[in-house]
């Protein structure tokens, strides 16, 4: 198990990581504009120009709790710095089965499942971030309706 210190050491590069724009930039798609209600809504976006938005954000997320669930990096210190990986997770995990089926790794996000799903509570948080993410993007679908109306 990794001391404390190795762990923040840790979590402080995978903050780098993420500061870093071609992430910042598949970060901040990936939870505005990325919502998956379909397969079909996943294919799409395989099929399209935000394929390695998609990849570059599962992937991180993907590798960073692959530390957590290989001992190379303490659970609830990791889960404590890192609040965004249940957002990336509540807007897969509906469909993750059929991605898994579909994609050419079966594996998909499963280390971001073991980690996540071992939260006491979890299917719940994760259900209201994803009404609160609906309630986000209807909102932002309608702003320019409503300001081209005034």
């Amino acid at each position: 198990m990794p001391t404390p210190y190795e762990s923040a050491q840790l979590i402080l590069k995978l903050y780098e990581l993420r500061r870093e724009p071609v992430m910042r930039d598949a970060r901040n798609w990936f939870m505005r504009e990325f919502h998956p209600d379909t397969i079909a809504d996943v294919q799409a976006t395989l099929a399209g120009p935000h394929n390695p938005h998609l990849r570059m954000v599962i992937g991180y997320w993907d590798m960073a709790c692959s530390f957590v669930v290989h001992g190379a990096l303490d659970r609830q210190m990791f889960l404590d710095a890192n609040t965004e990986v249940f957002g990336i997770f509540s807007k897969v995990h509906p469909l993750l089965a059929e991605i898994r089926a579909m994609a050419p790794q079966p594996g998909f996000a499963k280390n971001i499942e073991e980690v996540v799903m071992s939260v006491p509570g979890v299917e719940e948080r994760m259900e209201r971030l994803r009404a609160r993410f609906r309630a986000m993007y209807a909102a932002a679908s309608a702003a320019p309706a409503v300001a081209a109306a005034s």
